[in-house]
C-alpha cells in the first residue's frame, strides 16, 4: 500500500525564490491547458490529448517570448501539473457517472497566484536524497529536511508543499506492506459526542480537548490586529502570517491528538464500531463550531487507514439506527429523547442507564450483528446468535428498525486487511 511521510524542510532564501518561480510556472502550464481544453470544447474540436497538451503548452511554449522562462525551471513539476489537471477531469467524470463515491465533483477551475497553498510534485527523476541527508530537487538543490522519522523505503515521488502560514513541507509517497498486528479478542463500541469526546462500551471516556475553543483568546487577538491593518500593505502581510501560524497550531494540536487516539484503540482492539454520523448536517448547525473542533471524520478515516494497515476492523452501524433509544440490557425501544436528559430508566426492565454508555454498548451489539450475522438477526448485549451469515446475505432492513424489540443492525461494516 502506499503511504505519505511528510517532514519540514528549510529552504535557504535562494532556494525559496526557486521554489516560487516554479510554483508559478506550475500554475501557468496548469492555466494554460485548461483554458486550452476549454477552448476546444467551445470550438466543438476533439479533447485534447495530455501528450499534445504538453507539446504546446510546455515544449513549445518555452520557444515563445511570452512563456520563454518556463525554461527556467525543471521540467518535471510542469509536466506533473498536466497529470494533475488529468486527475481532476477524471474526477468530474467519475463522479457524474456514478462511478466515483462521495460529494459531487465539479469542472477543474483555473488557479490563482494568491492562493495560500501551492504545491509541486517531483517524481524520480526530478529528485533525490543525498547522504547527508538533503533532499535534492531539480534546479533548485540540495534543500535542509527535519527527518522526524526514517523512510521505511525508498520514496516514488516526493510533494513540496508551501502552507497558508508560509511553512514547507515535504511529502514522500512510499510504498510500504501492511503490519498485521496479533489477533485480539476484544472488540469496542463507540458513541461520538461533544461533552465527553467518545464514551466506550467497556465504561471507560475519552475527555473532549476542544483545542479551538482553548485557543479562541489567541486568535481573537491576531485577528483583530490583522483587521486594523492597511489592505495591500506589507504589516498586513506579516499579521496575516500570524493568524494563518496560530490557526495552523491549532489544527497540528488536534492532528497529533487524533493519531494517539486511534492508533491506541486499534492496537488494543481487534474490532471498532462507529455511529455513520451526519456530520456535515450538524456542522450548519447551533453547534457548528463545536462539531468542526471535534473532528469527527477525521477521527473515523484515521481508524479505518489504521485497521486497513494492521489488519483490523472497522464497522460503521447505520444513521437510522436508534442507539440512544434501545435498552441495551432487554432491547425494549423507548422514545425519542432531548439532548439534556443524561440518563434515563429503561420502561420494560428498569434499569437506569448512562445515556452514552447505553449507546455505545448498543452500537457494539449493532457491529457485532452487522458483521457475523445475517439480517434480522438478534443485536442486543448477550442475545446469542444463532446462526453465521451465508455469503449472499447482504444489506440492512431498516424496516425492522420500527418494531420494538429492533431486530437489524446498522449497515456499512467496512471489512479491512
Amino acid at each position: 500500500m502506499h503511504l505519505r511521510y511528510s517532514y519540514r524542510i528549510y529552504p535557504t532564501a535562494g532556494q525559496r525564490a526557486a521554489l516560487a518561480r516554479t510554483f508559478g510556472c506550475a500554475r501557468v502550464v496548469y492555466n494554460d491547458a485548461l483554458a486550452a481544453r476549454k477552448e476546444a470544447r467551445k470550438a466543438g474540436l476533439p479533447y485534447p490529448k495530455a501528450t499534445d497538451l504538453q507539446k504546446s503548452v510546455i515544449t513549445a511554449a518555452k520557444k515563445t517570448p511570452e512563456r520563454a522562462w518556463l525554461a527556467s525551471v525543471g521540467v518535471d513539476p510542469l509536466i506533473q501539473s498536466l497529470r494533475d489537471l488529468d486527475t481532476a477531469y477524471r474526477n468530474f467524470f467519475d463522479s457524474v457517472s456514478g462511478k466515483r463515491a462521495g460529494r459531487p465533483v465539479g469542472l477543474p477551475r483555473f488557479k490563482s497566484r494568491k492562493d495560500n497553498r501551492q504545491s509541486l510534485r517531483f517524481t524520480r527523476n526530478g529528485f533525490r536524497i543525498r547522504s547527508n541527508g538533503r533532499l535534492n530537487l531539480a534546479k533548485i538543490g540540495d534543500v535542509r529536511v527535519k527527518w522526524s522519522r526514517a523512510l521505511p523505503a525508498d520514496p516514488s515521488s516526493v510533494t513540496v508543499v508551501l502552507d497558508q502560514a508560509g511553512r514547507y513541507h515535504a511529502s514522500f509517497v512510499v510504498d510500504v506492506e501492511p503490519e498485521v498486528l496479533p489477533a485480539l479478542d476484544t472488540e469496542i463500541g463507540i458513541d461520538l459526542g461533544l461533552t465527553t469526546y467518545a464514551v466506550l462500551s467497556d465504561g471507560s471516556m475519552i475527555d473532549n480537548p476542544r483545542f479551538l475553543r482553548r485557543a479562541e483568546k489567541r486568535l481573537k487577538a491576531a485577528q483583530r490586529n490583522l483587521a486594523r491593518k492597511a489592505k495591500g500593505s506589507k504589516n498586513r502581510a506579516k499579521a496575516r502570517i500570524k493568524v494563518a501560524k496560530a490557526h495552523a497550531k491549532v489544527a497540528d494540536t488536534r492532528m497529533d491528538w487524533l493519531h494517539k487516539q486511534t492508533t491506541r484503540l486499534i492496537g488494543e482492539n481487534q474490532a471498532v464500531y462507529l455511529e455513520d454520523l451526519n456530520v456535515r448536517g450538524l456542522g450548519r448547525g447551533h453547534l457548528a463550531k463545536s462539531v468542526h473542533d471535534a473532528s469527527w471524520s477525521t477521527f473515523r478515516r484515521l481508524l479505518e487507514e489504521k485497521a486497513a494497515r494492521r489488519g483490523r476492523y472497522v464497522g460503521v452501524v447505520h444513521r437510522a439506527f436508534p442507539s440512544s433509544r434501545l435498552c441495551s440490557a432487554c432491547g425494549h425501544r423507548d422514545g425519542p429523547k432531548p439532548l439534556a436528559v443524561r440518563e434515563w430508566a429503561c420502561g420494560a426492565c428498569g434499569v437506569l442507564h448512562d445515556r452514552d454508555l447505553n449507546a455505545a454498548r448498543n452500537i457494539l451489539a449493532a457491529g457485532r450483528a452487522d458483521r457475523l450475522n445475517a439480517p434480522g438477526g438478534p443485536v442486543s448485549p448477550g442475545v446469542a446468535i444463532p446462526r453465521r451469515a451465508r455469503p449472499v446475505e447482504r444489506g440492512t432492513h431498516l424496516g425492522d428498525l420500527r418494531c420494538t424489540a429492533v431486530r437489524a443492525a446498522g449497515a456499512g461494516g467496512i471489512p479491512v486487511r
